[in-house]
């Protein structure tokens, strides 16, 4: 992991964020590509893309062994338990562990969100420890703010401080809305947030820095760090 995500990660919110540099800015980025289609050429795309603007990438796990050959100076997310989250804890568990051997970065997990909403916070809970426990890598959770009451999205980012998580993502992508300033300032209070889903301008991203996130998920990262005023 590159020393600016590592700060990423440790800070809670950024002072100024209209102020960042243009690669203050593009490290705040996590360029992003992950539908169903997605092809070994359009993570290449992806990576390029990242590689040239400084930004991380976020690709599918299937890709993560080559992403890494091809792209070592990148930043290199994936995503476990991917879309709905209602994998096994055992397999999410597995899951992440292949893709630190395959040399992912990062991980972002989806939560449970049928546990969560059925009560069951301790398994949320215990899910997320074993897959924080099972690598020695960041792992970020996606509580899918969408689907989520306010308090419903508190019990989430409790369960995932609880579990030493490192961030707390607003969204997957694939449940319909994405990122809001309420929920960024409402997950803010418990850990440093990725905001993801439907942030596709430099303004809709400084909002959501202002609203207190650290990261941004995007699959127009390169458009987004275009934006910047330096850039």
């Amino acid at each position: 992991m590159t020393d600016d995500a590592s700060d990423a990660f440790d800070a809670h919110a950024f002072a100024d964020p209209a102020s960042l540099s243009l690669d203050e800015f593009a490290a705040t980025i996590d360029h992003t590509i992950l539908g169903p289609e997605t092809t070994l050429e359009d993570v290449a795309r992806v990576l390029d893309e990242a590689d040239e603007h400084d930004m991380n990438a976020c690709i599918p796990p299937c890709y993560v062994a080559e992403a890494s050959e091809r792209a070592p100076e990148v930043t290199l997310a994936t995503v476990i338990g991917f879309p709905h989250g209602q994998h096994t804890p055992a397999a999410k568990r597995a899951e992440a562990e292949d893709a630190w051997r395959e040399g992912a970065d990062e991980l972002d997990l989806v939560i449970n969100v049928g546990r969560l909403r059925a009560g069951d916070d301790d398994a949320v809970h215990e899910e997320v420890a074993e897959v924080v426990a099972a690598v020695p890598v960041p792992v970020k959770v996606i509580i899918e703010t969408a689907l989520l009451s306010d308090d419903e999205k508190r019990r989430a980012c409790d369960a995932a401080r609880d579990a030493d998580a490192a961030m707390v993502k607003t969204s997957t992508g694939f449940a319909d809305g994405g990122a809001t300033v309420p929920d960024v300032e409402l997950m803010s209070e418990y850990l440093p947030v990725k905001a993801s889903g439907g942030v596709g301008s430099y303004e809709e991203a400084i909002a959501m820095l202002e609203a207190g996130a650290v990261r941004i998920g995007a699959s127009s990262g390169a458009a987004i760090v275009a934006g910047h005023p330096d850039a």
